[in-house]
Parts: C-alpha cells; sequence; structure tokens
C-alpha cells in the first residue's frame, strides 16, 4: 500500500518549517501529503464533528492556511510527492475560482495534485459565507460541472441554477487529463453515490477493517449501477485509532486499500523526521 500522510498549517507553523516539513516527508517516501480546509471557526457551534464523540473539533483550532496557498508552497519546495486536498469544501467556494486554484497548482507542481472534496459539516461556516447549508450536496455537483468546462473546454459556457456564462476563457489547463482525480470524502451512502458517478477516488475517514468492508460492499453495488468497476476507483483511508495496527493494515491491504493516510504532527523537523518514518516503517510492511 502506498502511505499517505495528512498535516495542517496554520500560524503557528513557520514557512521554514512547512518547507521542510514537504521534503522530510517526500524524502522518507510518503506517496502523498494530505491538507484539511475551514476558512474560520468558532468558539461555540451547534454543528457536529462526525468523527469524534463529543462532536467538537479535536483540539478547538484556530487557525489553517488555506490548502491552495500551502500546497502551492509545498509544491516550490518538492518534486514527487503527491499534494493533495483533504478535504476542500468545495459547496461553499466559488467555482470559478475554485477551478483557477485548483488548475494553476496541478499546472506549478507538474501535476501532483488530487483534488480531494467534502460537502462540509459545520453550518456555522456556510452561514458566515452566505451560502445556503441546505441543498450543498446539489450545489457541489453543479460546481464540479462548472470547473469541468473551464478545465477542459477551451472556450467555456455554463448555464444552472447557481452559475452562468457564456463563452469564458480560463488557463492554464491542469496538466493531468481530463483534470486532476476526483476523490470524494465520507462515509454516508450519499457520499459514495457520488464516488459511483463521477469519482475517480474514495477517501474514506476513521475506518475499521469491519466498516470498510461495509462501505466497500455499498460501494461495489452503486458501481455496478453506474456501469463501473472497483478498479476504476482508488480506495484511500484514514483508519480509526485502534485500527491502526499491523494485523487491521493487513487486513485493510487485502480489503483493496491502495493508500493509508495517517496524521503526522510535530513540532520541529527532527521529531517530524522520526514520527514520520516510525508511521511509514509500519503502513510499508504490512
Amino acid at each position: 500500500m502506498q502511505v499517505g500522510c495528512q498535516m495542517a498549517f496554520s500560524d503557528v507553523t513557520s514557512p521554514t518549517y512547512i518547507a521542510e516539513a514537504g521534503r522530510v516527508v517526500e524524502e522518507i517516501g510518503f506517496h502523498s501529503l494530505w491538507v484539511p480546509e475551514h476558512v474560520m471557526f468558532f468558539a461555540a457551534y451547534d454543528s457536529e464533528y462526525p468523527y469524534s464523540a463529543d462532536g467538537r473539533l479535536p483540539g478547538d483550532p484556530r487557525s489553517l492556511l488555506d490548502p491552495f496557498s500551502a500546497l502551492t508552497f509545498v509544491a516550490a519546495n518538492t518534486a514527487t510527492i503527491k499534494l493533495c486536498t483533504g478535504v476542500c469544501l468545495v459547496p461553499q467556494r466559488n467555482p470559478i475560482y475554485c477551478a483557477k486554484q485548483v488548475a494553476d497548482l496541478d499546472y506549478l507542481s507538474g501535476g501532483r495534485f488530487e483534488f480531494g472534496i467534502g460537502i462540509g459539516w459545520l453550518k456555522e461556516e456556510f452561514d458566515a459565507l452566505g451560502v445556503p447549508w441546505k441543498g450543498r450536496a446539489t450545489r457541489l455537483l453543479e460546481c464540479l460541472e462548472v470547473m469541468k468546462t473551464l478545465w477542459g473546454d477551451e472556450v467555456s459556457s455554463y448555464n444552472g441554477k447557481h452559475f452562468s456564462f457564456e463563452s469564458a476563457f480560463q488557463n492554464p489547463k491542469p496538466v493531468q487529463k481530463p483534470h486532476p482525480p476526483l476523490i470524494f470524502g465520507g462515509e454516508s451512502d450519499p457520499a459514495l453515490k457520488r464516488v459511483a458517478a463521477i469519482g475517480q477516488g474514495w477517501y474514506g475517514f476513521n475506518l475499521t477493517p469491519e466498516r470498510l468492508k461495509s462501505a466497500l460492499d455499498t460501494l461495489d453495488a452503486l458501481l455496478d449501477a453506474e456501469g463501473r468497476t472497483r478498479d476504476q476507483v482508488k480506495i484511500y483511508i484514514t483508519p480509526a485509532a485502534d485500527a491502526q495496527d499491523s494485523n487491521s493494515l493487513k487486513q485493510f491491504s487485502a480489503l483493496g486499500v491502495e493508500q493509508i493516510i495517517l496524521p503526522v504532527f510535530a513540532n520541529d523537523p527532527k521529531k517530524l523526521h522520526d514520527r514520520a518514518t516510525a508511521i511509514h516503517d509500519l503502513v510499508a510492511s504490512a
């Protein structure tokens, strides 16, 4: 299995550290580096984070760099590692600007970008941005239609519910054709339906081998309904905390997982190197 890492860059990670972190994990042999997205956080919120017992985002963060800015900076300081959003909250973004950021990052990195996509869980963030929370899944699909014409057509036109334009140019195009891989996050049936319908990959989070097996059974049925098969979809996962041992990793491999993505956090390059090496070696030996 390939080994990916998650990192969160913010105002407490200096530019020097971010550049060094990218080089460290690339030199160790990590296949990819994933960064999350939130444009703002809140001291109090009613939304429930789906991956914690208390519904709060662990650590109560206050800061994240924009994922495209962070990944472009990493791209300039690395040569081979894949650069991935984990995940980009597409429905709360303007798709014309987002298409531009995706294409520019893919261009500047020499085709190393993978587009991890989610619909979001923090309603308060949508409210602050003036973007409707209701209907965000449908909005996501329209956003991707807008992006695809801008990525693929020399002269782009679109007429939809939320966005419309005629005879527009947007360049450069992505290096990867027809566009960087669309990797959908989420474990719900609607999320898996998006993977089956238009995805090149699925990023499942907080999974045990048992939960993964159930999700893949669902995904296989949905792919079959779309006339597709599993070999057309990359399977990436972050295991649950109690499923990151050698035995569980072997089970994930047997189930067809292509890449294990694990968090790598440290406050200096030496600690990062030691922790990242241990994580990489554990997964690579599975």
